[in-house]
């Protein structure tokens, strides 16, 4: 049978109309706990023996699975587990794979929270970052790995620069190591690119943006490609034993890697960081996401149209000093590569002036909403070092371009002349 292809999948995948009573539309299963019928049943069912089958909705509910599995479908992973939050997804991801110590490769230029993390708290665990100014040095990313380096960390698409991470050469890299290469891809989304098809072994999303697309959920996704060997003494956490994963009654002992072969990662995330800290995801933000996520082929069709005949707008405005948007660089060999659909509705641009001319830009926007996300069906702004950006010390802004002036917009679904015709006379007003 051939497998069906991305348009199909994201209406379709996960969900079997005939197990939830013929419902046409994912059913939204409300409840903090499911019965377990009779003790017999539920010796199976808590000891996850039989599938299809809940206990309690932190440990897995049929809404959010069916989110998980299309999710999943659409990456081309093994498998998924939906969480609370995009910050949840990185958290849980980098202490699954370094919760014993060590060290991971990241780039400056990503989004604040994660960088703020990665600097200031992780280390209190035990968990250090080494930073290149630019993820596709590769000799500089080499030159980084040591024996208790963890894993190599990107986003597809830099936040927000949207500068495009070389990802073959990087897994290339990670694997020659026999470490994962973990990819944030919350920018693109798996409609405009496939991580795992150029040698990805983690994705992260924060699901809140364009995989939702409108602008009402918080919500973050960690996806698993199946494909890494997890069974090394530099992750003795995936090999050792698990008590609750072995029958006390037969007195044997299981471990993820055992029990789980290539699902070891992503059932280590869902059975210690998803049940354990609980980061869950609500059945009604599941079935929020499960709808908009059927249209995102459309809205990102034209919100990389907007976003290009916005971008070339802005690069012949004389009042804008430089435009970020890698989907423009006709020159680009890694646009070609990786985004032959666009590389996101996202883009930024740096205005001339001084700091009152981007408020005043700010504050003269129509159309355009001021608030702090991407991936909306809204158009918004921000300026980063202000909001998205302002846990970033000045100096690690300063080294990656992005200075005061600096504005970000996320394209939406409205008429892209009433977009360009907002910024020209918000930044006529500015000046």
């Amino acid at each position: 049978m051939t497998e069906n292809k991305f348009d199909t999948l994201r209406i379709h995948a996960g969900y079997d109309p005939k197990d939830h009573r013929f419902a046409s539309s994912v059913p939204i299963y409300q409840t903090a706990a499911f019965g377990l019928e009779n003790t017999a049943m539920a010796d199976k069912i808590v000891t996850g023996k039989l599938a299809g089958r809940y206990d309690y909705s932190r440990d897995g509910n049929p809404t959010v699975r069916v989110f998980e599995e299309r999710i999943a479908a659409l990456d081309g992973g093994i498998d998924a587990v939906a969480v609370g939050s995009g910050m949840a997804a990185i958290s849980y991801t980098i202490l699954n794979v370094a919760e014993n110590g060590g060290r991971i490769i990241a780039p400056r230029n990503i989004y604040g929270s994660s960088l703020d993390e990665f600097r200031t708290f992780f280390p209190k665990f035990g968990i250090n970052f080494d930073f290149v100014d630019d993820i596709n040095d590769f000799q500089a990313v080499q030159s980084l790995i040591e024996k208790d380096t963890k894993a190599i960390y990107v986003e597809s698409v830099a936040n927000p620069s949207t500068e495009i991470a070389d990802l073959e050469k990087l897994a290339e890299i990670a694997h020659a190591a026999k470490i994962p290469l973990i990819v944030d891809n919350t920018f693109p989304t798996p409609y405009l690119l496939r991580p795992f098809e150029h040698g990805a072994d983690i994705t992260v999303y924060s699901s809140t943006k364009g995989i939702n697309g409108h602008g009402n959920v918080i919500s973050g996704l960690v996806v698993d490609h199946g494909t890494f060997d997890w069974d090394s003494p530099k992750f003795p956490q995936f090999s050792e034993t698990e008590f609750t994963l072995g029958d006390e009654d037969l007195h044997t002992q299981e471990s993820f890697v055992s029990k789980f072969g290539k699902q070891a990662f992503i059932r280590r995330i869902r059975m210690k960081y998803l049940r354990l800290l609980g980061a869950v995801l609500e059945p009604v933000d599941a079935y929020l996401i499960l709808l908009g996520l059927e249209t995102i082929s459309e809205r990102l069709d034209r919100e990389v149209a907007s976003a290009t005949k916005i971008a070339q707008f802005l690069t012949e405005n004389e009042h804008v000093k430089k435009v970020f948007y890698s989907g423009i660089e006709k020159g680009n060999p890694l646009v070609k590569k990786y985004f032959p659909k666009g590389v996101g509705g996202i883009l930024s641009f740096e205005l001339k002036g001084n700091s009152k001319n981007v408020a005043t830009l700010i504050d003269n926007v129509r159309v355009f909403s001021y608030l702090p996300n991407i991936g909306d069906s809204r158009s918004l702004i921000v300026n980063p070092t202000r909001t998205t950006h302002r846990e970033v010390p000045a100096e690690i802004r300063e080294s990656q371009g992005l200075n005061d002036q600096v504005l970000r917009l996320s394209i939406g679904l409205e008429d892209v002349d009433d977009l360009i015709g907002d910024l020209k006379q918000a930044i006529k007003v500015a000046f």
